[in-house]
Formats: structure tokens, sequence, C-alpha cells
């Protein structure tokens, strides 16, 4: 704790936002108060709490916290407390954005839904690993990733010598039918939420070639208020749909696409690049413009773009027209 002359005191409290409104409301009652801590699995319900006490409030990200080479090899929460104070006073750190609780409590459910995917994706493999262990070979027709009802039909009706295989083949298929049971569920959810409380945005961008009902609604869950956003740079650099970079004097080496990303949106946009270049004929244009690089870079700059349409849909309020500039051109000539 630091006043605007010098370190006040340092001390230890249980992790509790209301205590550490008490002691500050007891000893410093007439102060303006600035809390600051770094992001953490605590999420932003103290974040919150301090807002709604009329104190200014800064969470920040650890990564972004400058410091010094001597810092690395001497690390204390006493001392990272000290610096956090230090460089708050001097207006050197810059804070992260603060979600409301309805958009966080969504982000948590769209990230269950991500959850349930790999799980459900995870109990395919085993079964698999399972008839491959045991010598059973899939039918042509059924190996794929898509498993049709007729294939789980395949697995319930196969044939084993001994019980024990069976026994264990049926529990894995429970256990397959809960978790899509669950992953059905939950994606519904998360479409008729965002139905009924975002319409709007919902709805325009769904208007975007490649984004579904899913992928809005992961879109909203996971961005807030795309409005928020000045321009498509800062938004592509949130979701980490730019180039990592490294320049010395006069060379310049770039290091593919950044690391600092939304893993779950630059995943979600990357595949959903793949769907455009199917749909739209502009983007398969500029595929093509590309030839000869690698396809893996020229899909991520297509999900770039899609960023870029996510962004202006939102900003302007109106649906996105396929090929709207061709056909603006054509109809008001120079």
């Amino acid at each position: 704790m630091r006043t605007d002359i010098c370190e006040h005191k340092t001390f230890t409290m249980p992790s509790d936002a209301g205590q550490l409104a008490g002691y500050v409301n007891a000893h410093f009652y007439d102060h303006t108060i600035h809390v600051c801590y770094e992001a953490c699995c605590c999420g932003f319900t103290a974040a919150r709490y301090f807002l709604n006490l009329g104190w200014a409030v800064t969470v920040v990200n650890p990564a972004d916290v400058p410091r010094m080479d001597k810092q690395n090899y001497q690390k204390t929460d006493k001392l990272d407390c000290r610096h956090l104070c230090r460089l708050l006073q001097k207006d050197q750190l810059r804070g992260v954005y603060v979600p409301p609780e309805q958009q966080e409590q969504l982000r948590s459910l769209s990230r269950q839904r991500h959850h349930v995917t790999r799980m459900l994706r995870k109990e395919k493999t085993k079964i698999k690993a399972l008839l491959l262990y045991h010598g059973i070979t899939i039918p042509q027709a059924y190996d794929n990733v898509n498993w049709s009802h007729a294939f789980k039909d395949w697995l319930q009706q196969l044939e084993w010598q001994h019980s024990t295989g069976k026994s264990t083949l049926q529990s894995k298929l429970r256990l397959l039918k809960i978790i899509y049971s669950e992953y059905l569920s939950l994606a519904n959810e998360l479409r008729s939420y965002c139905r009924q409380h975002y319409r709007k945005d919902y709805y325009l961008l769904k208007s975007i070639p490649g984004i579904g009902g899913y992928l809005a609604s992961a879109l909203l869950a996971e961005l807030g208020d795309t409005r928020r956003f000045n321009n498509e740079r800062q938004l592509a650099s949130y979701i980490g749909l730019v180039p990592g970079i490294h320049q010395s004097s006069e060379t310049k080496s770039y290091m593919g696409i950044t690391p600092r990303c939304n893993a779950l949106l630059r995943t979600y946009l990357v595949e959903a690049a793949w769907v455009v270049l199917r749909k739209d004929v502009g983007m398969q244009k500029y595929y093509r413009s590309h030839v000869g690089k690698n396809p893996k870079s020229v899909i991520v700059k297509i999900a770039h773009k899609l960023c870029c349409r996510i962004l202006s849909v939102i900003k302007q309020e109106r649906p996105y027209e396929v090929n709207y500039k061709t056909e603006v051109a054509t109809t008001n000539p120079l």
C-alpha cells in the first residue's frame, strides 16, 4: 500500500475484497483510492466490487508489467506489490478490459462448451484406440470424423469373443452418449441466450459468410462489446491475427503469427476462413492471387479479413452484403 508521498505499510490479509475495503475506509476515508492488481484465476469479481465503491481500478496483464532484469532473480509478493504501486503512481500501467458480470458468465458457458467438445473428441479417439488394440478394423464407409447413427449401431452390435471386451466398449459408448448430449445441450443454450439478449449483434454476425449460430455466440461471449475496439487493427491484435516482428537496426525478421492471442477465437476464425473460401467469390479471388505461397499463411490473411468484416458490420449496424463494393461501383459509375 502506497500514498502519494511514500510507502504506507506492508502487511498481509486474506484475499477478501471486503476486508481490504474496511481497512482503507478506516484509515483513508477522505482519500482518493486507486487499486491495481494483476489479472489472475480469480477473475474480475474484486475489480467490480471496488468499482461499485467508487474507486479507480486497474487490472493489468502480468506479461505487460515493465520489469528490470534483477526482478527475474528477486521476486516475492512484497516486492511485486511495491513495484506495481510505483508504476501505478507514475502512470506506466495499462489496464485490461473489465467485462460486466453478464458477459463474463456467458464467456464461461462458451468455454465450457469448448471443453466438452474436447472431451467428446477424446472419447471418440479412445474408442478407436480400443478397436485398434484388439485388432478390429473399422469399415471404410464409417472411418471418418463424422460418426453416423449407422456407425454407432455397428459399434453396438459388434461381436466379441469374451464379455469383458464387450463391457469395455459398452461403457465407452454410454459415456460418449452422455458427453454428446451435453455437447448439444450447451450449444443450444448458448445460441438461445445470445438470440434473446444480443439479438441484433447475433444476426449481424450471422450475415457474414462463414459465421454460423455457434461462432456468432462464441464471438459475443469472448469479445463482449465489440464496439469498444476503435479499428480493425485493435481487434485483430486482441484475437491474435497479426504477425510477430523483430527488428534490429536494418534487419527485420517475421516470426510468424504472434503468440499473444485469444487462442479460442483465433482457432475459430481460422476454421471459419476455410468456410468463407468456399462461399465468397471475392475471397477466392484473393486466395488465387497468392498462389505459390504457403496456404496456411494465406488462410490466416483471410481470417484477418474476416475479422475486419466482423467489426464493420457491428460498427455500421448493417448486415453484410456479398460483393457490396462491386455492386456499388457498377450502379454508381464515375
